[in-house]
């Protein structure tokens, strides 16, 4: 080998190696803050302000924006106003039902059905899919009595929530670390009473955090039930924080299973950032744009 030749090979070495160590070194577009608002568009997604209560909510939806989310969530009508100059949707309207006290209790239901058409009115008025309800706490309820009172509460309004072009969600939340005693916490529960409902304009809001939680083998159980699922929540787990590699939870695997179902709805990110909010929602965003 000439002397040029061994130059030249260094030269190509040391080139590659630094490199190498630049593309180890530079950010990633998510942590450098350039999002271009650009996605696949196979799922839409959608964040829970609930999780960013330190981030003014316009600072929220003008972050959201950016990265390409296309929805603020959880929202109650006045606070939904908030994010309206942003162009932005809100994928699940809340306020008309608390997480303890919901429609397995019938001494719950002529609230319920007020509130309920009150904020069916308000998402039909401003084009937004979904209204979210939760079934209550048991109460010494067994699963029987439970699911007989929530479709009898249910078809009070889902009549209504037809006519307005509106889904009423309720949604799946676990029993064993969050939610203590709260009735609608697994599938199949929630799966019969959505038969049990018979509307198309009630579903249930699978929560994969919550679910993987209370039964696992989230694909699976998606595929099966697809028909059965308007909305879908994210959160790693354990923890609930980060859905990266930090935790046990494949969301690029789940949301590409969700697609292949056809699915046209929302998949909200419902994780609580241990790091930098904005850089780990970016990070969530790009994970589960399949």
């Amino acid at each position: 080998m000439t002397a040029t030749a061994k130059f030249d090979r260094r030269n190509m070495v040391k080139a590659a190696s630094l490199g190498a160590l630049a593309a180890f070194t530079q950010p990633v577009a998510w942590a450098r803050g350039e999002e271009s608002g650009k996605s696949n568009g196979n799922l839409k997604q959608s964040v829970c302000q609930w999780c960013y209560k330190d981030t003014p909510i316009e600072k929220l939806a003008e972050e959201a924006k950016r990265i390409g989310f296309q929805s603020v969530e959880l929202l109650t009508p006045d606070k939904f106003k908030l994010i309206q100059p942003f162009g932005l949707t809100c994928a699940m309207l809340s306020g008309a039902c608390t997480i303890p006290d919901g429609f397995n209790q019938t001494k719950n239901h002529d609230r319920l059905e007020k509130s309920t058409r009150e904020h069916i009115d308000f998402a039909a008025e401003n084009n937004l899919r979904n209204v979210i309800v939760f079934s209550g706490n048991r109460r010494k309820l067994t699963d029987e009595e439970g699911l007989e009172n929530c479709a009898e509460g249910l078809k009070r309004v889902v009549g209504y929530a037809e006519q307005k072009k509106v889904t009423i969600c309720m949604e799946l939340l676990n029993s064993k670390v969050n939610h203590p005693n709260y009735m609608c916490d697994n599938s199949k529960w929630g799966v019969s009473l959505v038969k049990k409902v018979g509307s198309p304009r009630f579903k249930l809001l699978y929560d994969i955090y919550h679910m993987q939680i209370m039964e696992g083998d989230v694909i699976r159980t998606i595929q099966q039930n697809k028909e059965y699922y308007g909305h879908y929540h994210t959160g790693g787990n354990p923890g609930r924080n980060e859905i990266d590699e930090t935790q046990e939870l494949n969301y690029t695997a789940i949301c590409k299973a969700i697609v292949a179902t056809g699915f046209d709805g929302y998949l909200a990110q419902e994780f609580i950032p241990k790091r930098d909010p904005m850089t780990s929602l970016a990070q969530g965003f790009k994970i589960c744009d399949v």
